[in-house]
């Protein structure tokens, strides 16, 4: 049997995102692993694509690899980039970026959207997994009493045994908190209009309607995208379904919920939440959220931070690797997937 390695072509690469991110995704140590067959033309990326320094890169370039901060990759781009072959984004959604021109000039886009869901789905399973063992409560009223107290005195039904946990949205990053979720002995429900019966069995979960998820579910976790279609999928009827006790999760979007009527009913104190996205992204300091006892604000942590980053431009970096060795892209995109991500 042949063991002979696929034949590689050499390829041009330079980066274009936001100086800062540059600096944090694709620190010197990542952009050392861009070698062999990869020629990386600057380790500096492109901010402005107008300025003389883009120019020349966007001449020589055979693939771009993007992040956050992209200037737009439209038709006049491209007129620049006689050679640019792939768009490789090590981030979620590359819509912001990337215009219809790169499709229609048959330019291959890939995203890092499944590295970027690891740490969103990591960060969920946890706060569930707190949530239903009514760990956050506990602690605060070990805090306030300081002195002893009897958890299941204060909680009869804690415990992660049992608890039906509802995943609103099979997108790639609840589908992978539905993957971590297997190892417990929880019940999980799905809801999505867009998952089969015979879908959600493969995933190993009972789909379900939205309204029975929010009213029978211990906990309910958000993983829908953001669009005119979603905004306040989570309304006040819909929270008001959610039964006494229940933590809600989101950090998805915080305009797909209703955050009004989601904080009356925590002021009436039998509901909890957990939110690591809210509308907008930094509250008025005389919010609500922020001194109700019931809630725990994150500053949109749960997506990739710190060491997590590398891990987007290590999957870019390995589909420039595939491109050169003539494979298929592991995490293409398609110009009509668009319109239902995020």
């Amino acid at each position: 049997m042949s063991t002979a390695t696929p034949a590689t072509r050499p390829l041009k690469v330079a980066l274009a995102m936001a100086a800062d991110v540059g600096r944090k995704v694709f620190p010197p140590q990542r952009l050392a692993t861009v070698t062999g067959p990869l020629n990386l033309l600057s380790p500096e990326p492109i901010t402005d694509f107008s300025a003389p320094e883009a120019k020349r890169l966007l001449a020589e370039a055979d693939v771009l690899l993007t992040g956050w901060g992209c200037p737009m990759i439209d038709g006049a781009v491209l007129d620049a980039a006689p050679r640019l072959q792939y768009v490789l984004h090590a981030g979620g959604s590359p819509k912001h970026h990337v215009g219809a021109e790169c499709w229609d000039r048959g330019i291959q886009v890939s995203t890092a959207a499944d590295a970027n869901a690891i740490p969103v789905a990591e960060y969920t399973l946890a706060m569930i997994l707190l949530a239903t063992k009514r760990v956050l409560q506990i602690a605060r009223e070990l805090h306030r009493a300081r002195a002893a107290v009897d958890p299941e005195g204060l909680f009869p039904d804690m415990g992660n045994y049992g608890k039906r946990v509802g995943i609103i949205g099979a997108s790639k990053i609840g589908r992978h908190v539905i993957h971590l979720l297997k190892s417990y002995e929880l019940e999980v429900v799905l809801a999505d209009p867009f998952v089969t019966p015979e879908q959600a069995a493969a995933l190993g979960v009972e789909l379900v309607e939205l309204e029975e998820l929010m009213e029978t579910s211990d906990v309910v976790s958000l993983h829908a995208p953001s669009l005119p279609a979603t905004r306040h999928m989570i309304d006040a009827g819909q929270i008001a379904r959610l039964r006494p006790g229940a933590t809600f999760i989101n950090t998805s979007r915080g305009e797909l919920v209703d955050q009004d009527a989601l904080l009356l009913r925590l002021e009436e104190g039998e509901l909890y939440a957990v939110l690591d996205v809210t509308t907008p992204w930094v509250l008025p300091t005389d919010s609500g959220f922020y001194t109700n006892p019931n809630v725990l604000l994150t500053p949109h942590l749960a997506g990739s931070l710190g060491t997590e980053l590398e891990r987007l431009a290590a999957s870019a970096i390995d589909e420039a690797y595939r491109a050169a060795r003539g494979e298929a892209l592991r995490f293409p995109v398609k110009a009509e997937e668009l319109a239902f991500t995020a």
